[in-house]
């Protein structure tokens, strides 16, 4: 059996490669248990949803319409949005929120100034935490400049068809 060895500077001591090993399991397990998964993600399932006005998902303007929103699974601080007939898609960013009040039903919360609506939150039936999507640039200039309300849309966990 090889085994490789690597000089020490403590005392002309050798250590072996399997002396690593310990160390290096004991690192990953900790590197695990930091890493979030996707159940402790904000929105789990996929969302549909008919959007009744055009609107902005971060940086993309979208037309009103069925959307199917779901979560990247590379990453958990990305959501992509796909239109129905998936013609258009557009992915954007999102952070963990709370909201003082459990949904009785999934929805979408758009921010809205004067005829543009900024898609702000997501939350699904039952959870208190959800999805909280940063204000682009555009949205930070909009809202300085007319007043805001917010716009309440139902939407519903997809149904999984052999996925």
């Amino acid at each position: 059996m090889f085994v490789e060895t690597t000089s020490n500077a403590h005392a002309g001591r050798k250590v072996t490669s399997r002396q690593y090993w310990p160390a290096l399991f004991i690192a990953a397990a900790l590197a695990l248990t930091i890493i979030p998964s996707k159940a402790q993600a904000q929105i789990v399932d996929d969302i549909e949803v008919n959007i009744p006005s055009q609107f902005h998902a971060g940086n993309v303007k979208l037309p009103a319409g069925q959307y199917r929103i779901h979560l990247d699974d590379s990453d958990l601080t990305v959501m992509e949005i796909s239109s129905a007939d998936e013609s258009t898609s557009a992915l954007f960013q999102v952070e963990d929120t709370k909201t003082d009040t459990t949904p009785a039903q999934t929805e979408l919360i758009f921010n809205k100034y004067g005829d543009r609506y900024f898609l702000a939150k997501l939350f699904e039936e039952g959870s208190s935490c959800g999805s909280q999507v940063p204000q682009s640039r555009y949205e930070k200039r909009i809202s300085q400049q007319s007043m805001e309300a917010q716009q309440h849309v139902p939407a519903h966990r997809r149904e999984q068809h052999g996925n």
